[in-house]
């Protein structure tokens, strides 16, 4: 029921897309970010079927590739005068990954491990493109770092998982962004991009550095 209710965020997310509510929309994908992650919390604790497994990619591809695709396009297409050719490239990369979140999520219970993630979650990539919402940066600055996130998702690069304690300050500070929006300077959501730049980057030195570490 929680997968589900993270397939019908996305899809309303969407509609919302189409309809130019563009924060709106940005909110409905940030709770299927929470409903996500509280679903694995629900099957580890109460065990999961086995259309969990095929269930959990399909919700995730609505929720975590195409709706914030189409949300960063769209806004981008609407609110910024760009030249044709400039969307015709945000087109190429958007597609590039959205190619890249079926690999990842299709082969993820195939490379799923208890520890660490193989590849970065299409979660991270949806959130940086779900924050672009908020803040409306340079395209030029987005683009490289999206080729990037992209990449990093198909990669065997290992990330860790989190746990408990840095979900629910990562759920709070969610819930913040959701309720504050830009108020504040936008402080909620650069805590966010700064909280998750910081997964991206220093994630994988943190289980690189506990691999080499001699065994006590």
């Amino acid at each position: 029921m929680v997968t589900l209710l993270n397939a019908m965020l996305g899809f309303l997310a969407l509609l919302l897309v189409f309809s130019n509510e563009f924060q709106l929309a940005s909110s409905l994908i940030l709770l299927g970010l929470l409903a996500d992650g509280l679903d694995g919390m629900v099957a580890r604790r109460l065990g999961s079927g086995r259309i969990g497994e095929y269930l959990e990619p399909l919700a995730d591809m609505i929720s975590l590739s195409i709706a914030p695709l189409c949300l960063f396009y769209k806004m981008y297409y609407e609110s910024v005068v760009l030249q044709p050719s400039v969307h015709l490239l945000i087109g190429v990369i958007i597609v590039f990954s959205l190619l890249c979140s079926i690999i990842r999520l299709s082969s993820f219970s195939l490379l799923k491990e208890k520890q660490f993630f193989v590849g970065l979650p299409a979660s991270a990539n949806a959130m940086f493109l779900v924050l672009t919402s908020f803040l409306v940066p340079d395209i030029w600055y987005l683009l490289p770092i999206i080729i990037v996130l992209s990449l990093a998702m198909i990669s065997s690069i290992r990330f860790p998982k989190p746990g408990l304690k840095v979900n629910l300050i990562a759920a709070v500070v969610i819930v913040a962004t959701i309720l504050l929006d830009s108020m504040y300077n936008n402080i909620a959501p650069i805590l966010l991009l700064a909280a998750l730049f910081s997964y991206v980057i220093f994630g994988p030195l943190y289980l690189y550095g506990i691999k080499r570490s001699p065994v006590s």
